[in-house]
């Protein structure tokens, strides 16, 4: 493993449902295995309406539910910037991935995809933003997260870390 930490950033339309809920639970997991010198987590949205605003309160009760905290985040806008500074950027949707590949300079040599690849035995592609819904879109993305970030776990730090 390289001296420099891993660097991982979620990205989802406001940060402040799908992104957060990604950072906070792959985040828990990151610490719970004793990895967190090895990976650093971050996330952000591609829009910029919830600047400084913390995740939604249907998104951080959920989150609570399960063990996760996410009070401690707060919503920022992603930057050109970000592709020099995290190796896996990952958007919650085909939209927002999309938004990232329009800004993605051509030399960028980190990961750049869906989430949800890591979690193939899902069958699908996209993480759906819940903010319209009810409490149960909250804990189906926690759902959707928690296998996705148990994937992309392994294959930044190994199978030996799941023990």
């Amino acid at each position: 493993m390289p001296s420099e930490p891993t660097r991982v950033l979620f990205v989802c339309l406001g940060n402040i449902c799908r992104s957060p809920t990604a950072h906070g639970v792959f985040e828990t997991l990151v610490k719970s295995r004793g990895l967190e010198q090895r990976i650093t987590v971050d996330s952000c949205g591609t829009g910029g309406w919830h600047v400084g605003q913390p995740p939604d309160k249907r998104a951080a009760s959920a989150a609570a539910q399960r063990g996760y905290a996410l009070e401690h985040l707060r919503a920022r806008r992603f930057a050109a910037e970000d592709f020099d500074s995290f190796d896996y950027i990952l958007a919650m949707d085909w939209q927002n991935l999309s938004d990232l590949q329009n800004m993605c300079p051509k030399d960028f040599p980190g990961h750049l995809g869906l989430f949800l690849q890591f979690a193939p035995e899902l069958k699908r592609d996209e993480v759906p933003d819940p903010f319209y819904g009810g409490e149960d879109g909250f804990t189906a993305v926690l759902d959707l997260v928690e296998a996705a970030s148990e994937g992309l776990l392994r294959e930044i730090a190994g199978a030996d870390t799941t023990r």
